[in-house]
């Protein structure tokens, strides 16, 4: 059973710092970019960054560039974001996300979501 279950979510003030965590397991978590999404209410859902299987590229959103940080852990199955210099525009339900694509199969996975506010 595939399961992505993200974690560090809440409430801080301008300025501040959070560290989500997604924990993978029923796939082979070491053969799929992650990445982490984000939806803010009324809006869609849209891509915060991205770390490919081997942790050799990320990529990010301009919004995020300079303040968040993708990277993973294979041995823990696990993809953190480190969330630096918070802005209310960063508030939204975060969601962790796994890729594997082949010419034979598309594998995509996503986790429940974690909320983020960020207000004073």
């Amino acid at each position: 059973q595939v399961q992505l279950v993200e974690s560090g979510g809440g409430l801080v003030q301008p300025g501040g710092s959070l560290r989500l965590s997604c924990t993978a397991s029923g796939f082979t978590f070491s053969q799929y970019t992650m990445s982490w999404y984000r939806q803010a209410p009324g809006e869609e859902r849209e891509l915060v960054a991205a770390i490919t299987s081997g942790s050799r590229r990320t990529d990010y959103a301009d919004s995020v560039k300079g303040r968040f940080t993708i990277s993973r852990d294979n041995a823990k199955n696990t993809v953190y974001l480190q969330m630096n210099s918070l802005e209310p525009a960063d508030t939204a339900v975060y969601y962790c996300n796994a890729v594997k694509i082949t010419p034979l199969i598309r594998n995509d996975y996503w986790g429940q979501g974690t909320q983020v506010t960020v207000s004073s």
